[in-house]
């Protein structure tokens, strides 16, 4: 038996290929939501397909890389970048154009910008994974996004309302996550740091 390690996987495989794509979608989604300062339906729709598109990308390229086993650091570090770009994009977006509530993007943004760069200040402990309700926080939200780039102006009003419930209840996931994500840190730096300390120390006596 070869004691030889297996070769590390491409930083350009597949997975990170659709990653990259997916960043590269935001500035023609951006341009689609615009048209017309938003009031075309052919932009709006055009933008929705786009937004849907990349969804499914994300949801593909991290299976892929899983099943393939080409995970990759380049892609841990790219994947989240590439999601919150999109998201940020499309509430900001929402908001200047009159579609959403300024209120609702700066809660979801901080609490998505706000977990990000704990789970970076947490790395020193341990990797904080996405829990399941992170996981439904994410399919909520892509839901409701998707429902409000569509151009309600021009569809039966109880898309407009389907919309509205569904990021009623993407924006409750969100802040309770975030709330939790929060109670499971200080409960590892609670935990981690006495030991740390003790570390420190130790070594600031030899």
């Amino acid at each position: 038996m070869s004691d030889v390690p297996a070769p590390a996987p491409s930083a350009w495989n597949l997975a990170n290929v659709l990653t990259a794509g997916r960043v590269l979608l935001v500035p023609f989604f951006a341009w689609a939501m615009l048209v017309e300062s938003g009031d075309s339906v052919a932009g709006r729709l055009v933008a929705a397909a786009v937004f849907a598109l990349a969804a499914l990308t994300d949801r593909f390229d991290g299976w892929w890389a899983r099943r393939t086993g080409q995970v990759t650091d380049l892609g841990k570090l790219l994947d989240p970048i590439a999601d919150k770009l999109l998201v940020g994009t499309a509430l900001v977006l929402l908001s200047a154009l009159g579609d959403l509530w300024w209120w609702v993007t700066i809660v979801i943004l901080v609490r998505e910008l706000g977990i990000t760069v704990m789970r970076f200040f947490l790395l020193r402990y341990v990797v904080l994974p996405a829990s399941r309700g992170g996981k439904v926080k994410t399919v909520l939200q892509t839901v409701a996004i998707g429902l409000y780039v569509l151009p309600l102006f021009a569809l039966p009003a109880w898309v407009g309302t389907l919309a509205a419930v569904a990021m009623a209840a993407a924006l409750v996931v969100t802040v309770v996550t975030g709330i939790d994500y929060v109670r499971v840190a200080v409960r590892i730096v609670r935990t981690a740091a006495p030991g740390a300390t003790r570390a420190a120390r130790a070594r600031d006596a030899s």
